[in-house]
């Protein structure tokens, strides 16, 4: 069945716009560099700060799965700052942690009715673990585990829907990784995870999902996450390109209602791709950039979302000198 493009003039409807979903942990919560779902490693004492800033905006979205626009809202928009650091604890494994700040605002200050929000959003723990580098033909094969916990850090309203921080649940995944990379720098990564979240608490002692709920605690749908990649090492490693996929799928959940508020129950589905670049400069030891751009082009109860980003990476050891640091390229 072919979906609708419906363009509202009836004002501003709070049930027919979620929140940004922020995938656990690839959703902008990491987005590139060292992160918990690629295929970096870095040794030993090593640790890497990042500084990321992201601008994401969507003027339509899917209520259900019909794609809609508001002109009331106009564009909406999520700019997240994320501050993160990645620590070699073994080679084999490495720690991370990250505290993103978000501010979202509508472009049409004459919608009159809501504000947008802003504060810190989740802390948000990760392990990776290498568990096998092994040579097989014209390049390895590294297979990888990560676990992730993320935690509301403020207290941000859930239910305020699209201008909320984040879900406001507890969250845990386990993630799969695995790539095989060519000796010419060529490489294919694929990762699969599994969310699990927990309860938010909104600003009302009463929600539908299916049947009514006389209780303000909302029970957020757990959801499968995909995301694969095609990439090219450049320039003795100083560059990477890389080409990707993203997809969140809830495994439970209801769709927003004609005329009814958007809530952390509805079931929630995406389909990103993206473009990314990285720069390692050679001649400052440590010291990286990158760019990247990205676009959902499918959804379910979700925001038609692009995103493009820009950010710093230092990688220093405290027990080397800064011109003997080297990362690990899987």
């Amino acid at each position: 069945m072919m979906k609708k493009i419906v363009t509202s003039n009836l004002g501003y409807r709070p049930g027919n716009l979620l929140w940004t979903v922020i995938v656990g942990f690839l959703s902008v919560t990491f987005v590139q560099g060292q992160t918990p779902s690629d295929a970096l490693m870095m040794p030993t004492g090593d640790i890497c700060i990042l500084f990321n800033h992201d601008v994401g905006s969507f003027d339509r979205y899917w209520e259900g799965s019909d794609l809609r626009s508001n002109e009331t809202i106009a564009t909406v928009h999520r700019n997240t700052t994320l501050p993160m650091a990645a620590i070699g604890v073994l080679n084999s494994l490495n720690f991370y942690v990250g505290v993103p700040y978000v501010h979202t605002k509508s472009s049409n200050p004459n919608g009159g009715r809501f504000e947008g929000a802003s504060g810190f959003q989740d802390l948000t723990l990760a392990l990776k673990y290498r568990a096998l580098k092994k040579t097989l033909g014209p390049g390895d094969l590294s297979l990888f585990s990560a676990v992730a916990f993320s935690t509301p850090i403020s207290n941000y309203l859930s239910d305020y829907q699209p201008y909320s921080l984040g879900l406001g649940a507890p969250e845990f995944s386990l993630r799969g990784i695995a790539q095989y990379r060519f000796h010419n720098g060529l490489y294919a990564r694929a990762g699969a995870a599994h969310l699990w979240r927990g309860y938010t608490e909104a600003e009302r002692d009463y929600y539908y999902n299916d049947g009514s709920y006389y209780t303000a605690w909302m029970d957020v749908p757990n959801a499968w996450n995909l995301d694969a990649a095609v990439g090219m090492w450049l320039s003795n490693g100083s560059l990477k390109l890389e080409v990707n996929y993203t997809g969140l799928k809830s495994t439970s959940g209801d769709d927003v209602r004609d005329y009814n508020a958007a809530q952390p129950t509805n079931k929630v589905k995406f389909d990103k791709i993206g473009f990314s670049v990285q720069y390692y400069f050679p001649s400052i030891k440590g010291l990286g950039v990158l760019a990247y751009h990205s676009r959902n082009f499918d959804g379910l109860n979700g925001p038609k979302m692009n995103n493009t980003g820009a950010g710093l990476t230092y990688q220093f050891n405290f027990k080397k000198k800064t011109d003997e640091i080297d990362m690990e390229i899987e």
